[in-house]
Formats: C-alpha cells, sequence, structure tokens
C-alpha cells in the first residue's frame, strides 16, 4: 500500500503542478528534492512572483524510521519504527478575491519491533480560506468535496465537513480559518472499509481538488482590488499563519520528526500583517466574512 500511494502522489504532484503552471501564465514550479538523514525524503516543489499565485508549495514526501520519542507520547505507544508519506499544498494568490487554499492527503504505518504493521490509516481532506466571499465559489468548492465523498459513502461528506470546521477552528480567536472543506484522519481498516477502498476515497478526493479550486481562481484572478482590499488579504493571512503555528497538526508532526523546514514552513505568506485590535467597517464586506468564519455554514 505504502509504494501504491507514494506512486499516486507523484503522478498527482506532477499533474497539479503543470496545471496551476498553465493557469499562472508566468511562474514556474521550482523543484527541490531532499533527503532525511533518518531516513526517506521528498520532492518540494514551490511557485512565486507569478501572475496569479504569489507563492504556493505542493510538496510531496515519504520519510521512515525510528518514531520519536514525543510522537511516542503523542500516539501512546513506546519504542516503534514508522513510515509516513503524503503530499502537501498551500496556493497562496496575488489577488484577494481569489482564496487561498490548502489540500493533504497522506497515509501512515507503524512497525513492532519484528518489522510488523501494527497500525496504518489515511488522512487528509481540502479546505479554502477566501479574503473577499464570493457564494457561489463556497458552494462550488462544497458541491465537488460533496460529490466525491458521496460515490464512497453518503455519511461522509457531513461528517468530514463538521470534522474540517472543528479541526481549522483557530481558538484563540474564536474563528474558523476559512469555509472549510473536508477533514479525515485516522482512516484504518474496520467492518465496512479494507485499506483498498479507503485508498479508493482518499484518492477520489485528491483528483477532484483542481476541479473544486481552478474554476474559482479564473472566475476571479482577473478582478480589480484596491489597496485597501490588499491590506485586508495581508491581515487575514496573519490569521493563516496564526493557526499553522498554533493549531496544526502536520506542522508540529513535521518539526517533531526532524522534518524539513523549509518544507513544512513553505505553508506561511510571503507578506503579511497584524494591527492592533483591527475591525472591520460596519456592515462591509469585510464584516461579512467574518460573521461567517465565527459560525461555520453548510454550503451544499
Amino acid at each position: 500500500m505504502k509504494d501504491k500511494f507514494y506512486q499516486y502522489i507523484e503522478d498527482l504532484q506532477n499533474t497539479i503542478t503543470a496545471t496551476l503552471e498553465k493557469v499562472d501564465g508566468k511562474a514556474k514550479f521550482k523543484e527541490d528534492i531532499w533527503e532525511r538523514p533518518e531516513g526517506g525524503g521528498g520532492r518540494t516543489r514551490v511557485i512565486s512572483g507569478g501572475n496569479v499565485f504569489e507563492k504556493g508549495g505542493v510538496n510531496i514526501s515519504g520519510v521512515h524510521g525510528p518514531l520519536p520519542e514525543t510522537m511516542q507520547k503523542y500516539f501512546g505507544v513506546k519504542e516503534a519504527d514508522f513510515f509516513a508519506c503524503g503530499l502537501s499544498l498551500v496556493l497562496h494568490p496575488k489577488n484577494p478575491m481569489v482564496p487561498t487554499v490548502h489540500a493533504n492527503w497522506r497515509y501512515f504505518e507503524m512497525y513492532d519491533k519484528s518489522g510488523n504493521i501494527v497500525n496504518s490509516w489515511f488522512g487528509g481532506g481540502q479546505d479554502l480560506t477566501p479574503y473577499y466571499l464570493f457564494d457561489e465559489d463556497a458552494k462550488h468548492f462544497h458541491q465537488i468535496c460533496n460529490r466525491a465523498c458521496d460515490k464512497h459513502n453518503l455519511e461522509f461528506y457531513p461528517k468530514y465537513k463538521k470534522q474540517c470546521d472543528t479541526y481549522f477552528w483557530n481558538a484563540h480567536r474564536n474563528e474558523a480559518r476559512g469555509i472549510g472543506g473536508l477533514f479525515f484522519d485516522r482512516c484504518s481498516e474496520n467492518t465496512e472499509m479494507n485499506m483498498q477502498n479507503w485508498y479508493n476515497f482518499v484518492t477520489e478526493v485528491g483528483n477532484s481538488f483542481l476541479e473544486a479550486y481552478v474554476p474559482i481562481v479564473e472566475r476571479r484572478k482577473d478582478l480589480h482590488y484596491t489597496k485597501e482590499q490588499r491590506d485586508w488579504q495581508e491581515i487575514r493571512r496573519g490569521r493563516y499563519v496564526e493557526f499553522n503555528l498554533i493549531h496544526d497538526k502536520g506542522t508540529l508532526f513535521g518539526l517533531k520528526t526532524n522534518g524539513r523546514i523549509e518544507s513544512i514552513l513553505m505553508s506561511l505568506p510571503p507578506h503579511v500583517q497584524w494591527h492592533y485590535n483591527h475591525t472591520p467597517e460596519a456592515g462591509s464586506e469585510e464584516e461579512r466574512l467574518l460573521e461567517i468564519l465565527k459560525n461555520p455554514k453548510d454550503w451544499v
């Protein structure tokens, strides 16, 4: 399964980066192959300074070795070896009318001292972080997520949509990071789903990503915006940074397992602002966004 899924994310990375380069029309992804001293490595691809994408990364990795002590405590196990692979992407567009997007699809195995698999699971999801909210974009993104889930289980979309709203909650701000999407984790073999079925589901979601995001980019990338709207985008990016550095488990896992710091922090935007006690004008589009972020909405 690990070889099969790693081949999948290699192919998906190629498909996504090629498509995004066409959408941008200017910038190309720069590739960086790296190795992890303890075992494994990855292929980082970063785009910057484009017509559409100010900064973004589409990264894959496959790492293995002894599970660090901090992660042993997290998983509630003693000494163990692990393998983890996945594709992680974040795209920060230049135009504030285009939302930031994040997605991740991953697979994990844990072994006993004899090398036998004692646990394995899939995880992942995709979520949207707009700066100016267009309802049709939110509905489109969630409809594509819903359709991918429904092909496998009609209960998946409401369940994983709710988990996404819960996970991407900036608790110290009492607001969501964005308008959500899907989030699933620890998807392991049970009476209803074997690992092949989980593989089919996770790859279905991964294959839906471009359809969920690219039409939104195409609709919004050439819209006019003001300096004030750009400032608002950078203020909201600050909240994005706060979530990733304070709450995000993927960032924590990378840092605790001696992950490659440049690849882990590629998710951070290039230009950010923090203003003391910033409050948008009453009745503005900015205020409307905040109201929805404080009360997650059902878009489907």
